[in-house]
């Protein structure tokens, strides 16, 4: 370690176009193309609407609330996570600013691992025959899982994603500037393609027909917003790290909203590509029902690979001669959106690192080291990647919970009328305060209760007390005590080290 701070601290994104699309690299990932169509289909066994109505209130309501604070808090105290909620909370509470930043890393180790099984797919996509029935895609699926293949693809993940983030937000923005217009422009060609399928359209009245009854229902609720906790990032501490290289003219409040806006609409695209293909073939060439349809769209296969890795294949070769390049753009696609996901998830512990007095070289090492180490569990047996899927994906509640509190504490009124205030942004309302203070924090412990609900009376009712099971209530308790304890008892020392960092910043 060196006793100056790392000069890549002082860099800036050069550009508002250049900071919003890095911001919305983190908000599209994955999960909007892999996740959001599942959730979408198990939310409306007679259409999707009341889902859909309950998804767009939460983005108001969670998402963008949060995607504020994060830019408000990273914005005027320039750390990373670590360090800002330390000065943010208060140095008694810098245990919580670890517990963020450990989650979004913890799910770094095997969001790897998924992002290298797309990898593979798309090679595979372009240089061999694509599956022609389920059976065949999952003996597909099975042989490179049976091999060390899984290891390789996230080994070269970590390459990449070493390159990007080596010098800092200049490399992060050049990459982003290529990967999100080409990642819309791979999902706006794939939806046009879908809507041209015969009977397409079928699966986009499902996606879009309202039943009432279903507004009605708790889980429609929990499920929309624990979808928007899921895919938009917030609360995760992402966009706190890509703030503190934000200025201020680029506008926290107006780029908060079309950050959120536009994850939830390349979902939207997702879910309209995803449907309609899947209504098509499978009812045309494959003679099934709706119903049974449906029933593929739920399917979530081994740690939730059904659709994309097993039924997508499919029905790309269903589409004769434009169905494999087409299956080659879809994962191409998919890749991009996890790389631009997964740049900004290095980039948060590598940041505060830098800010404890590590060289960015010396951090980005650790880092990818340890990523790439503590993420071969989860390479090599995709049931221990869905129990860390499980438990730090709920564990992000708790995030959204901390970074709430921490605006709390600077006061959401002090925070709306000093700290966001800029000419060319666009005036916060007070509502905010309210939503921050009060809302977000209520709806994190629903949240975090109802899923813990759900593991000790339904994904394992019979073994809720074993650690060791995959979706049980304790793994998640156990789990998260240990993390919680051992940055409770560095707290002391980790509170020193940020605080003693922080005057070495320079104000914007």
């Amino acid at each position: 370690m060196e006793n100056q701070i790392d000069t890549s601290v002082h860099q800036r994104f050069s550009s508002r176009w250049a900071f919003l699309l890095s911001a919305i690299g983190i908000a599209v990932g994955t999960g909007n193309i892999w996740r959001f169509p599942r959730i979408v289909a198990k939310c409306g066994e007679n259409g999707a609407g009341a889902f859909l109505i309950a998804w767009v209130i939460f983005l108001f309501l969670w998402s963008i609330p949060l995607i504020i604070a994060e830019y408000a808090l990273g914005q005027k105290f320039r750390q990373g996570v670590v360090g800002t909620i330390s000065r943010a909370a208060g140095k008694t509470f810098t245990w919580m600013g670890a517990f963020i930043a450990f989650v979004s890393t913890a799910i770094t180790f095997f969001y790897s691992v998924v992002v290298g099984w797309v990898i593979y797919y798309f090679v595979r996509s372009i240089f061999t025959e694509l599956p022609l029935t389920e059976q065949a895609a999952q003996d597909t699926w099975r042989q490179y899982q049976d091999g060390y293949v899984p290891l390789l693809t996230h080994a070269v993940v970590m390459v990449i994603g070493t390159v990007v983030i080596w010098k800092g937000i200049k490399s992060i923005e050049k990459v982003n500037k290529i990967l999100i217009p080409t990642l819309l422009g791979i999902v706006i060609l794939a939806v046009i393609r879908s809507l041209t399928l015969p009977n397409a359209f079928e699966g986009i009245r499902h996606l879009f027909t309202l039943d009432v009854a279903d507004l009605a229902k708790t889980s429609t609720w929990i499920e929309a917003l624990t979808q928007n906790a899921w895919d938009t990032g917030a609360g995760w501490g992402l966009f706190l790290t890509y703030a503190a290289y934000m200025k201020r003219e680029h506008g926290a409040v107006k780029n908060a909203f079309t950050t959120g806006i536009g994850n939830n609409t390349v979902s939207l695209l997702a879910a309209l590509m995803v449907f309609g293909t899947a209504f098509s073939i499978c009812s045309t060439q494959m003679n099934k029902t709706p119903e049974e349809i449906i029933g593929i769209l739920q399917t979530s296969g081994e740690a939730g690979t059904g659709i994309t890795f097993i039924w997508m294949p499919v029905l790309f070769e269903k589409m004769s001669i434009v169905g494999r390049p087409l299956c080659a753009l879809f994962f191409l696609g998919l890749m991009f959106a996890g790389f631009s996901s997964l740049i900004a998830m290095l980039e948060l512990p590598t940041r505060v690192f830098v800010d404890a007095g590590f060289k960015r070289p010396v951090a980005i090492g650790l880092v990818v080291g340890v990523s790439y180490l503590l993420g071969i569990p989860s390479a090599i047996n995709t049931k221990l990647l869905s129990n860390q899927d499980f438990v730090w994906g709920v564990a992000l509640m708790i995030s959204g919970g901390f970074v709430a509190f921490t605006i709390i504490r600077q006061h959401a009124k002090n925070v709306r009328t000093q700290d966001l205030v800029e000419k060319t942004d666009w005036k916060l309302h007070f509502g905010w305060d309210y939503i921050i203070s009060i809302f977000v924090p209520l709806a994190a412990l629903v949240l975090l209760g109802w899923w813990l609900y759900q593991a000790a009376t339904i994904y394992d009712p019979d073994y809720w007390y074993n650690p060791l099971r995959q979706e049980s209530f304790m793994t998640c308790l156990v789990q998260w005590t240990v993390i919680l304890l051992i940055f409770i008892l560095l707290n002391r020392w980790m509170s020193r080290r940020m605080i003693a960092k922080s005057e070495l910043q320079q104000p914007d």
